[in-house]
């Protein structure tokens, strides 16, 4: 019973989270992943045009496992290099265990258009590979996503992933996952921002998701949020120390259970 369980999960999560995209770092994560105006070295997965508002040197590694699971690991890595004129990022993600795994790495390039609109494009290369005598399937997909402050407290962002489909079998015209997001957030005071996100893979419902984050005291903050399509409830806290920012939290689904989750920032000068 409990193998099969454990297969159920694992080919759920590989249908949702495994054909080559999924948001990274602890702080997006523990937001429900409303990531898409989070302004950190994350914006490489989240959202590219967030990356044009940077000026220092980012560094990050991720880490989540789904549901607690060793065969659903999700790991992934992020620079990002201020450039005398826009912002070079470079990352990957690696995803699954050595029966399936999807990964893609990457480069991207951001930049500011004006003084309040940012926008950013990148190119990935991306794969599946399964066991045995199943094969692998590597292509290139591309990313784009643009930011604007609408107010000094105000922020949207868009971001699209796999802008042109690329496919991954001739069977039924299975392609990578192609996914669309739009969202907003708002600080209401220097210590509470909200953010509000709707996410769109073309091959499932719309997905809403909302966050916030707390500063309790100097460099020490509380996450928390809610996802639908299917719910998720996360949390987490992150705390800055002179050049490195680390975050770790949690999420949990209704049927299957917790995904703790942790990221590791340096930030430099």
């Amino acid at each position: 019973m409990k193998s099969r369980m454990t297969a159920f999960f694992i080919f759920l999560s590989i249908t949702v989270f495994g054909q080559g995209w999924s948001t990274m770092g602890g702080r997006s994560m523990s937001m429900a992943n409303a990531s898409v105006t989070l302004k950190d070295v994350w914006g490489y997965h989240n959202n590219p045009g967030v990356l044009g508002t940077i000026d220092q040197l980012s560094i990050g590694i991720s880490y989540e496992n789904r549901f607690l699971l060793k065969e659903l690991q999700n790991q992934g890595v992020a620079a990002v290099i201020p450039l005398k004129v826009g912002v070079l990022s470079v990352g990957g993600q690696l995803y699954g265990y050595k029966q399936f795994r999807s990964y893609n790495s990457g480069l991207g390039y951001s930049m500011k258009l004006s003084e309040n609109f940012f926008a950013g494009v990148q190119m990935n290369y991306q794969g599946l590979r399964f066991a045995e005598n199943y094969g692998s399937k590597n292509t290139i997909t591309a990313a784009a996503g643009v930011y604007a402050n609408i107010t000094e407290d105000w922020t949207l962002g868009m971001s699209i992933y796999n802008l042109g489909r690329s496919k991954l079998s001739d069977f039924q015209d299975d392609r990578f996952s192609s996914v669309m997001r739009l969202g907003t957030s708002y600080r209401f005071s220097d210590k509470v921002l909200v953010a509000l996100e709707a996410e769109k893979d073309i091959e499932y419902d719309v997905r809403v998701k909302t966050g916030i984050e707390y500063q309790l005291i100097d460099d020490f903050y509380l996450r928390g949020g809610v996802a639908t399509s299917p719910i998720e409830i996360t949390f987490g806290a992150g705390y800055k120390f002179k050049f490195i920012q680390l975050s770790l939290g949690s999420a949990y689904h209704q049927t299957l259970g917790w995904s703790p989750h942790f990221s590791i920032v340096y930030q430099g000068k």
